[in-house]
C-alpha cells in the first residue's frame, strides 16, 4: 500500500513538476541557440533590427508550442489518453476560435507587422496617440517605451494606425530671432559661419544646414530658419545643440538679442 502511495505520489506531483522543469531548460536552450545563430556583430544596424524582431517572434511561438506540447505530456504521463484528445482537437478548435477570437486576432495582426514591416525593434513609432520605442514584440501584443521610461503594451490587433518616425531621415529645424535694430548682413553672416561648424562637428546629420531665409519680422525682431537633416529621430538632440551654439555665436558677435518694449503713457 504504501509503494502504491508512493507510485501514485510520483506520477501526479513529482513528474509534472520534472516535465515542467524539462521542457523550462529545453526552452532557454533553443531561445539561446536562436539568439545565438541569428545574432553576428557583421550585421547592419537596419538588418539587426529586422532580426531582433524576428527572434521576438520565434521565441513567442516556440514559447506556446512548448506550453502545449509539456500540457499533453503531462496528462498522458497521469493515465489521461491523448489520442483522444488529438482526435478532438477539431472540435476543440472551433470552440477555441469562437471564445478567443481576440487572441486569434492578435497573432494575424502580429504576423501582418513583421510580414509588412510595418515597424521593428527599435523603431520609435506613434501608436494610438503613443510615441516611444518598440521594445518589444510578440504574436499578441507589442510594448513601446516613451522617453519618460512609460511602457504602453498594445494588443496586435488594436494597431490600426502607425506613424513610423525611424524609416526616414528626420528634420531639424531652429529659428534665431534678432533685434531687427541690427546691421542684417553682419548677422547673416555669424549665422553662416556658425552652420559651417555645425556642418564640420555634429556626428548625426545626413545633409548640409541650410538658412532658408527670414520667416519673420514683427516690432521688435527678425526671426531667420535654418534646418537639417540628421538620422532618424536625432532632431531633437541636434535642434537643442544648434540653438546653444547660435546662441552663443551672436552673444560673442556682439549683436543684440530681441527685448520687449514697453510704452508708458501719463494719462494726463
Amino acid at each position: 500500500m504504501k509503494e502504491f502511495l508512493e507510485t501514485d505520489l510520483f506520477i501526479y506531483m513529482v513528474r509534472p513538476i520534472v516535465y515542467i522543469g524539462l521542457a523550462y531548460i529545453f526552452y532557454k536552450i533553443l531561445t539561446f541557440l536562436i539568439n545565438r545563430g541569428l545574432n553576428n556583430k557583421h550585421i547592419k544596424s537596419k538588418n539587426r533590427k529586422r532580426v531582433q524582431t524576428t527572434i521576438s517572434l520565434i521565441n513567442n511561438c516556440l514559447k506556446y508550442i512548448i506550453i502545449f506540447l509539456t500540457i499533453l505530456i503531462i496528462l498522458g504521463s497521469v493515465g489521461l489518453d491523448v489520442s483522444k484528445i488529438f482526435a478532438g482537437l477539431g472540435i476543440m478548435a472551433a470552440v477555441l476560435t469562437l471564445a478567443f477570437q481576440d487572441l486569434a486576432k492578435d497573432f494575424i495582426a502580429g504576423i501582418s507587422i513583421v510580414m509588412e514591416d510595418q515597424f521593428e525593434i527599435g523603431d520609435n513609432v506613434m501608436i494610438n496617440g503613443f510615441r516611444g520605442e518598440v521594445v518589444d514584440m510578440g504574436l499578441k501584443t507589442t510594448r513601446i517605451k516613451d522617453y519618460k521610461g512609460a511602457v504602453q503594451i498594445i494588443a496586435n490587433h488594436m494597431i490600426t494606425e502607425v506613424i513610423n518616425y525611424s524609416l526616414n531621415p528626420s528634420l531639424a529645424e531652429v529659428d534665431i530671432a534678432v533685434d531687427y535694430k541690427n546691421d542684417l548682413d553682419k548677422v547673416e553672416k555669424v549665422i553662416k559661419e556658425t552652420m559651417t561648424k555645425i556642418d564640420n562637428t555634429y556626428q548625426n546629420l545626413k545633409g548640409k544646414t541650410e538658412l532658408q531665409g527670414v520667416e519673420m519680422i514683427d516690432q521688435n525682431s527678425i526671426t531667420y530658419r535654418i534646418s537639417v537633416k540628421t538620422k532618424a529621430n536625432q532632431d531633437f538632440s541636434v535642434q537643442r545643440n544648434m540653438r546653444r551654439d547660435f546662441q552663443a555665436a551672436l552673444l560673442k558677435a556682439n549683436i543684440k538679442l530681441p527685448q520687449t518694449h514697453m510704452e508708458v503713457h501719463n494719462g494726463k
